[in-house]
């Protein structure tokens, strides 16, 4: 089996979309008879990376700015010009059976020119920000272009794959009539996982991912006002990241600014809190949400996205965009402590049935029955 892969992002550069990408290609390495070549974005010059199973092909998107989570329209247009041209010299020379591209834009489009050119069949996975109106600052984009671009490259893809439930309904919406499948994200439970640890002197928040106005942050800060022993811990950086520290600053809460972390500093950060916060204004399935219950953490939500569908009595609903409700369901679990380590353990055992292996072995099921197909 040969599979080009198309993801305009992939570690150090992105987010969720690019870590799950990392996870099913590793777990793809186990697998026999398996060739799997990755063109992706590089946060500098481009250069070649060698794996078990293929070659993942970095290219220079002149990613000038020092936020490796994300991505101008310059960049992923940079990246759309450079990608096509790097497919069509390997089609050239490998005979690939599939194409996969993460996300419906750009990569999806990019699959379906490549189809169009040389027949070659291709599997749209949705993430999120790539199904129109999932994120407010695309609002223009998606109304004039990616609604009517996004319904022709999922009816011409074998098969659409999205990560949530709630996803797969937005995509509905502009498109009722396409079958859309449902395969989750993983997580990597030998990495994220549960540690005794001595208790903090403050009750510890802690948040990973791209400081962006999505996320939320700017409704947790000021909902920490009424209290002195809760410190919140941020772990990423973003746009919003400035204006968020003068936010602590002028309101004097305490919180830590602890910018790019690896996986395993990330997962010992985990370990270390109390709770997990996910503000987000909008979300697909969150790796980092996963990643947190893993580690055993009880956790304080939006009712969004694929959220809602990890949520099973390990953790408290708040509205979105309300400090008010963020700030009740901390004083829940500080009037009820007992409560942290059910819900921690609730956690734990819901991302037991998660592992990257076993979403691994769907989407390799998929694989092989666009192939045969």
């Amino acid at each position: 089996m040969k599979i080009l892969m198309l993801n305009s992002e992939y570690p150090p550069l992105g987010g969720g979309q690019g870590s799950a990408n990392r996870f099913i290609y590793q777990c793809l390495q186990k697998y026999p008879n398996l060739q799997i070549d990755l063109v992706t974005a590089s946060t500098h010059k481009s250069h070649t990376q060698e794996s078990k199973i293929g070659k993942i092909y970095y290219l220079d998107i002149d990613k000038q700015d020092k936020n490796i989570h994300t991505q101008s329209i310059k960049n992923l247009i940079l990246y759309s010009i450079k990608s096509l041209w790097k497919s069509f010299k390997l089609i050239k020379k490998t005979k690939y059976d599939l194409i996969v591209a993460w996300a419906g834009v750009p990569a999806g489009f990019l699959a379906m020119t490549l189809k169009l050119v040389f027949g070659i069949p291709y599997i749209a996975l949705l993430r999120g920000a790539d199904v129109p109106f999932y994120e407010k600052k695309w609002h223009t984009l998606d109304k004039l272009i990616f609604s009517k671009l996004s319904p022709i490259v999922w009816k011409n893809a074998h098969q659409v794959i999205a990560n949530s439930e709630v996803l797969r309904e937005l995509a509905l919406k502009i498109a009722p009539r396409q079958p859309i499948a449902l395969i989750g994200n993983g997580v990597d439970i030998q990495t994220f996982y549960p540690t005794p640890t001595s208790p903090n002197s403050k009750l510890t928040l802690i948040s990973t991912g791209r400081l962006t106005e999505r996320k939320g942050y700017q409704f947790v800060i000021p909902a920490l006002t009424s209290y002195t022993d809760v410190e919140l811990w941020l772990i990423g950086e973003g746009e919003l990241s400035d204006t968020l520290k003068n936010m602590a600053r002028v309101q004097k809460v305490a919180v830590q600014f602890l910018g790019y972390r690896s996986q395993n500093e990330i997962a010992t950060y985990l370990q270390q809190a109390d709770i997990f916060i996910l503000p987000s204004s909008n979300e697909g399935m969150s790796n980092s949400l996963l990643e947190a219950m893993a580690c055993g953490l009880p956790v304080i939500v939006t009712d969004v996205g694929g959220t809602k569908e990890l949520l099973q009595d390990n953790g408290i609903l708040v509205e979105k965009e309300s400090s008010e409700s963020i700030r009740e369901a901390i004083q829940t679990y500080r009037n009820q402590p007992k409560l942290l380590k059910i819900h921690g353990a609730n956690s734990r055992k819901i991302t037991e049935e998660m592992s990257w292996e076993a979403k691994t072995q769907e989407f390799f099921q998929a694989f092989q029955k666009a192939i045969k197909n």
